[in-house]
């Protein structure tokens, strides 16, 4: 008999206006808070925090987020936490500051409640936190013991954020399903060490019908700051589904090809989903069992996702520099969960390929 899993955080809360019943969800976790969040976020949510814990006996400690998911950062924050008697931790804000607040509350034993302010990442609902060094190069994957207690997603907020946000987000969980896919095939562990569960899958799937479905309309709303059936439904796509998908699903080629990526600094001012989408991308040039590649493009090119070379801000990348993106790729353990027999070269091919295909339709549509 296989011993399967589905991960999930304790609860998943989607609401206009969430962040300001923040105290309703997070009280009972503790009674002094850490409250990590951006400068820029510090200043559009510390009021709304603050009235939301008011007439209470909690207490807030507010810390600005040092812009990377790091060990030197992580241990900050931990001397931060023991100064100061923190016994939760909330973080407010993307992908690498939710992963710190994660890691942070890990080390310590602590709940943490996750609030995103972007739709961009499937970290929020993760046991996850993916670990960079100081200068934003993938460094290694912290493998937590349980998902979040609370994950709180704000629509309000997550709308007038800037729509690159959302549509990186969409890059990231455009992975999900062929991952899960892959993973399914070649029977791979997730990342609990186990076999996925079929509802695990099922989610998978219905995160790629709902991209297509809703994430060029999604797009649109955003970019006019409006909340729409189609905004609310992507938001739980990029958040929720993909990120029980992926964990609980498995990791492939997309996510490999990204860590490859983030060993040449041109792309590290691209967000993660937007070098998970050419990941994609390329690992269909790998294996692509379903013969939808095309509509995986026409999907990336109408949101705007990297389908080139140029996309990425590496127009003039050398032969040299792909074969160092394959071997990290190569490298990573989630490659081999692919159901064909890989190499550096075919890594290195499928990279120029992608470029290739994605220039000639581009062109076509007159983008």
């Amino acid at each position: 008999m296989s011993n399967r899993i589905i991960m999930s955080p304790s609860k998943y809360i989607q609401a206009s206006g969430a962040i300001e019943k923040l105290k309703d969800f997070a009280s009972g976790l503790g009674s002094t808070f850490l409250v990590l969040a951006s400068e820029g976020g510090m200043k559009r949510t510390r009021e709304t925090v603050e009235k939301s814990f008011s007439g209470t006996d909690k207490k807030l400690v507010f810390e600005v987020f040092n812009k990377e998911c790091c060990k030197k950062e992580i241990n900050r924050l931990i001397d931060v936490c023991k100064a100061n008697g923190i016994d939760c931790v909330i973080g407010i804000g993307g992908g690498k500051l939710l992963d710190t607040a994660k890691a942070t509350a890990y080390y310590q034993k602590i709940p943490v409640v996750i609030v995103p302010s972007i739709a961009s990442t499937d970290a929020p609902c993760s046991a996850l936190s993916v670990i960079y060094t100081e200068d934003g190069v993938f460094e290694e994957y912290l493998v937590l013991p349980k998902n979040p207690e609370v994950v709180i997603m704000d629509v309000d907020l997550i709308a007038n954020a800037p729509a690159r946000f959302l549509v990186a987000g969409m890059g990231d969980a455009l992975a999900t399903y062929f991952e899960a896919r892959a993973c399914d095939i070649s029977k791979a562990k997730n990342m609990a060490g186990l076999l996925p569960a079929k509802s695990a899958f099922a989610l998978a799937k219905l995160c790629y019908e709902t991209l297509l479905e809703d994430g060029y309309k999604a797009k649109l709303a955003v970019e006019n700051n409006v909340v729409t059936p189609a905004v609310e439904a992507v938001i739980e796509a990029n958040t929720y589904l993909s990120g029980i998908g992926f964990e609980s699903g498995g990791l492939g080629s997309a996510h490999s090809i990204h860590n490859g990526l983030t060993v040449l600094p041109e792309t590290h001012h691209l967000y993660h989903g937007e070098k998970v989408a050419f990941g994609v991308l390329a690992g269909l040039h790998l294996y692509d069992e379903l013969g939808i590649i095309d509509e995986v493009y026409d999907f990336c090119i109408d949101v705007g996702l990297p389908v080139t070379f140029e996309d990425l801000h590496i127009p003039n990348v050398t032969d040299e520099e792909l074969y160092k993106v394959a071997e990290i790729s190569y490298k990573e353990n989630f490659m081999s969960h692919e159901p064909v027999e890989l190499s550096v070269e075919k890594v290195v091919e499928a990279l120029k390929k992608t470029d290739e295909v994605g220039r000639a339709k581009k062109k076509a549509k007159g983008k």
